[in-house]
């Protein structure tokens, strides 16, 4: 469930304090959870300060000392020729304070790893690469320094029916032969449950029709989209004697009248006169 956890601290100088880390969860959630909002708990690994030494990496009683290789300075400077070189003193790695007795829970780190449940509040109409910024629930920072934030990043599942994009959702919509030639009334899917769609006569494949405010209403504001439904005629099989016999009856009655056919009429006359037929 886990996605990387980035950071490097922010803020202190060297020989200081350092902000923690930030972390980041990626929150998976299905299409409906999307649109309405929810709210969740979560299960996340992180750095909190150690209780038994406060944080500081020294067993009780006792305090980290002054780094004898640096003076307390954090930095040291070596010699090279005739130029002098400054860098991070690799005793105390920057600190300035040295851990001569260390904590017996953190081993001097002054941070331990656990895990913590929190809750986080979704907001309705959240998508993909959406995040939201828990304040002070990242990695604690080391030497007292402030704690890092979380940062839930959202995922959403591709859904079986619509597809989302921005505020507008798509569906496609299979109709029969007859109720595509005929017209007709269907039942269609909505995230608020089913409406009536009427479907006129002579509708073709690929007709789109729009049930206005039947998207999302975008977590930043505004109205909500529409819902976008794509017609697709499916051509009957599995067909009886008599329902083939009723088949040949038609395309006998049709067979030579462009009336009824004008797209492929269209068509047609369009590869003559590519062919010069014409």
């Amino acid at each position: 469930m886990f996605s990387d956890f980035f950071g490097g601290g922010r803020g202190g100088g060297r020989g200081g304090a350092q902000r923690g880390s930030d972390l980041r969860y990626t929150l998976e959630l299905n299409l409906e959870e999307a649109v309405r909002g929810t709210t969740v708990s979560i299960r996340v690994p992180t750095l909190v300060n150690c209780k038994p030494c406060d944080g500081s990496g020294a067993k009780k009683g006792s305090s980290p000392s002054t780094c004898p290789t640096c003076g307390g300075i954090g930095q040291v400077r070596m010699q090279q020729g005739f130029f002098s070189v400054q860098q991070t003193c690799p005793r105390c790695h920057g600190q300035g304070k040295v851990i001569t007795d260390p904590c017996d829970s953190c081993h001097g780190e002054g941070r331990i790893e656990e895990y913590k449940t929190l809750s986080v509040k979704v907001p309705a109409g959240v998508d993909t690469g959406d995040r939201i910024r828990l304040s002070g629930e990242g990695e604690a920072g080391s030497q007292g320094g402030p704690t890092g934030d979380l940062y839930v990043v959202i995922n959403v599942r591709e859904h079986p029916i619509f597809q989302r994009d921005g505020k507008h959702l798509y569906c496609e919509v299979p109709i029969s032969y007859t109720d595509a030639a005929l017209g007709g009334e269907l039942e269609v899917p909505t995230l608020d449950g089913r409406v009536k769609l009427k479907i006129p006569e002579g509708t073709q494949t690929g007709k789109q029709f729009r049930l206005r405010g039947k998207g999302v209403a975008p977590v930043r504001g505004g109205g909500a989209g529409d819902l976008m439904c794509r017609v697709a005629v499916e051509t009957p099989v599995n067909l009886s004697r008599r329902q083939r016999e009723l088949l040949e009856e038609l395309r006998v009655s049709l067979d030579g009248d462009s009336s009824h056919s004008p797209k492929a009429n269209g068509w047609f006359e369009g590869v003559k006169r590519f062919f010069g037929d014409l």
